[in-house]
């Protein structure tokens, strides 16, 4: 089996696709306490170190020789939400991480994040990531994948980037969409909006007929959790979701006008399974969704970095 290392691991959604592309993590690197819990009570045996992924770097080298560093590292100094402050941002984690890939060695690297780290006014910056890691003897490349294009319901874009050891990287190929669309969110959630009886859900179903927007809403600046802003908002209320507040539970028999979502909802929208329990008051829980990577995205980026690792060993072997 592969070996795994993530930084920055928040409720497990990229160690989730790791986990099912057939990755055994070493250690998972992680600094919120309730993400911390999530990821203890879903997988007791997995290895969670709570704690800065600065403080975690200075000891890295005892983990050397894994085959995957992966990472969702922290995305507000990319973000067109934020103030793009990228490099100048304290929270930027590249240069932290790189220190980690050098102490490693790792032969592949995944790292995910927002659209905006490929704008135009990073550029340099991208291209001073690259030069460090072919420095390091990586093949970097990087994509834009949309969560719908795997099968996860919403309009999800992410930056993946992927680094392979130079005698890797041939093998390397990025995931194809698949040859279908995602569910509509009515398609996806009327169970759940029928748990309790709600009359109205077979309706609501009609109405929530695509898929659904951006999950936002993470920040621990925001004072509860919601679906984001106005405009966010707007959106979700032309499905038919009622996007100020988070519900508790699923609506009742005799619920009126538009339907909230629960956290277990929103897990469902960004690809965990059901039977991923979030730890935490709603609002903890919220978040951690919220940041979330989607686990069939990171799945199939993590299934063709396998493919490629596995390869080379067979190549290796019959040689």
């Amino acid at each position: 089996m592969l070996t795994s290392i993530e930084l920055c691991a928040g409720a497990g959604g990229q160690a989730l696709g790791l986990e099912t592309a057939g990755f055994d993590h070493s250690a998972l690197v992680e600094i919120d306490k309730h993400c911390c819990n999530t990821l203890r009570h879903n997988r007791p045996d997995w290895t969670v170190l709570e704690e800065d992924v600065r403080d975690f770097k200075e000891r890295a080298q005892g983990f050397a020789g894994i085959d995957l560093l992966a990472g969702g590292l922290p995305c507000p100094p990319f973000s067109v939400a934020g103030k793009q402050l990228g490099s100048k941002d304290e929270r930027n984690l590249f240069d932290d991480a790189i220190d980690i890939v050098d102490a490693t060695r790792p032969k592949a690297v995944m790292i995910e994040n927002v659209r905006g780290f490929l704008d135009a006014v990073f550029h340099d910056y991208r291209e001073h990531l690259k030069v460090k890691l072919q420095k390091l003897g990586y093949e970097t490349d990087w994509r834009l994948l949309n969560a719908s294009d795997f099968g996860v319901p919403q309009l999800r874009p992410r930056v993946v980037i992927v680094a392979i050891q130079k005698n890797h990287a041939d093998g390397f190929n990025w995931p194809e969409a698949l040859p279908h669309n995602p569910k509509s969110v009515g398609e996806t959630l009327i169970d759940l909006m029928k748990e309790r009886g709600w009359r109205g859900a077979e309706a609501w179903k009609l109405l929530a007929d695509e898929i659904a927007p951006t999950i936002v809403g993470g920040s621990k600046k925001h004072g509860g959790p919601d679906l984001g802003p106005t405009r966010a908002r707007k959106a979700w209320a032309a499905l038919g979701v009622e996007g100020r507040t988070i519900a508790p539970e699923a609506p009742d028999e005799l619920h009126t006008g538009m339907p909230r979502l629960t956290v277990k909802m929103v897990a469902r929208i960004q690809g965990f399974p059901d039977d991923w329990h979030f730890t935490g008051a709603k609002t903890n829980a919220y978040r951690q969704v919220g940041n979330a990577f989607p686990p069939p995205v990171a799945r199939a980026v993590a299934e063709r970095i396998s493919d490629c690792l596995k390869a080379r060993k067979t190549f290796r072997i019959v040689a």
